[in-house]
């Protein structure tokens, strides 16, 4: 572990708060220089925008530059993408627009199941403080500019941890989840780590709905912001409900819309890029209340 620098000097669909704050990931924050730290597997970042680029430094497990280009999926041209979703219509052209620095991050699936476990039925601020309790507590030790910071435990950090050690981090529920789900990852009741070698999406989403804890919403999380990248995915909560309702469906009664019909329409208006339609949306929408 090593403190190293990189500067990005030219990028295309990279703002801070539109990746960070967009609901895909919950160790970012933002910093009073308007810069994010974050962690992720062993290293800790600090990103900020500056008059020549993009400056990324912290301490990082391997080569900065091979792990910016990875983590923040840089190889992908999203300059293509929105173009391809805003002329599908109006909608779609505004809400691109809006979350205009949107990319969808590689992060380890490990993270990104229990992450999402946890986030079922809860908001931003309690999630990221259960998360931070469970890293300081089963994690490694990180030191970066004078701060000390704790990685995401691997699942054997977990393996002797009990649904009362998970519920006095302020699991509630979702303690027993968490637990069961460690437990089936170590056993390889689902081997989490052959998942990205399955082909079919539906056939991934199957293995995840095997783990406690994790129903269609939360699966289709996992397979779009994880190193799964399924972009065909189109994860449902009430935000996106009112949002395809509000656009497209114009029901009276928001409630009634069936996820069904959600995701035929998100399917024939979007495609293979639906759950990157999803996240312009449910950003677009969430922001502008």
């Amino acid at each position: 572990m090593k403190y190293q620098e990189f500067l990005l000097e030219k990028y295309d669909s990279f703002n801070l708060k539109d990746i960070f704050e967009c609901g895909q990931c919950f160790r970012w924050n933002e910093e009073p220089d308007e810069s994010y730290t974050g962690v992720f597997g062993s290293n800790v970042l600090n990103v900020q925008k500056t008059d020549k680029g993009i400056l990324f430094k912290g301490v990082c497990e391997n080569d900065i530059i091979n792990t910016v280009i990875d983590y923040f999926d840089l190889d992908r041209d999203y300059s293509e993408i929105k173009r391809t979703l805003a002329k599908i219509d109006d909608n779609m052209k505004e809400s691109v627009k809006f979350g205009d620095g949107i990319r969808i991050l590689n992060q380890d699936l490990w993270e990104t199941i229990i992450s999402f476990i946890i986030s079922a039925n809860n908001n931003i601020p309690r999630i990221k403080g259960i998360i931070e309790r469970l890293c300081k507590n089963y994690g490694k030790r990180i030191e970066f500019n004078d701060k000390v910071y704790y990685t995401f435990p691997r699942p054997e950090d977990l393996k002797d941890v009990t649904v009362e050690a998970y519920r006095q981090l302020g699991l509630g529920f979702r303690d027993i989840r968490i637990y069961e789900t460690t437990i089936m990852v170590l056993n390889k009741v689902v081997d989490i780590y052959k998942l990205k070698d399955i082909k079919d999406t539906n056939e991934i989403r199957n293995e995840l709905l095997k783990l406690a804890g994790v129903g269609d919403k939360v699966a289709d999380c996992i397979l779009l912001f994880s190193t799964l990248k399924r972009f065909d995915v189109f994860p449902i909560d009430v935000w996106v409900r009112r949002v395809m309702n509000d656009l497209y469906i114009h029901k009276d009664d928001e409630k009634s819309v069936s996820k069904k019909d959600i995701l035929k329409l998100a399917e024939d208006k979007f495609g293979k890029l639906s759950g990157i339609a999803q996240q312009y949306l449910f950003y677009w929408r969430r922001e502008l209340g």
